[in-house]
């Protein structure tokens, strides 16, 4: 059986951003009304500028007690998000975010079309298990190596 492609995995096959003005509070509120855990900052020529996720709203925004309506989503978004192609297999993608711990990848095409966001819940156990393997291997070479 061969592995499915992120944009074969993703559930949201449409975009879901704002602009860099735009409040955290209009953020949470898109990202609520879409069932989703991020949203895509982009800029008015649909260049990605960063990312904001569940996790960006608790530790930046939350814990530090900033005014969601009065907060900019670009002061508080990932700037520069890794990006990955729609073609990438899905246990690939689940070994980026176990290594570089995050649960969102925007997924663009060549020539720099934004497709949408694959999250790590649209994996599947086995697609998990092979990464979680995948890391463990990466680990026990990086020990190796000294």
């Amino acid at each position: 059986m061969s592995e499915r492609t992120i944009f074969q995995a993703m559930s949201h096959r449409h975009v879901i951003s704002l602009g860099p003005d735009a409040t955290v509070h209009e953020a949470a509120c898109v990202m609520t009304r879409a069932g989703c855990g991020s949203v895509l900052i982009i800029d008015s020529h649909t260049t990605l500028l960063g990312i904001l996720t569940e996790r960006d709203l608790m530790t930046r925004v939350m814990a530090k007690a900033l005014d969601p309506t009065g907060t900019p989503v670009s002061k508080v978004m990932t700037p520069h998000p890794r990006c990955v192609p729609p073609e990438m297999r899905v246990s690939d993608a689940v070994l980026i975010m176990i290594e570089r711990g995050f649960r969102h990848l925007p997924v663009v095409a060549e020539g720099g079309k934004i497709l949408g966001v694959f999250s790590v819940r649209e994996a599947l156990p086995r697609e998990v298990n092979t990464a979680v393997d995948l890391a463990e291997f990466h680990e026990r070479v990086n020990d190796a190596l000294g």
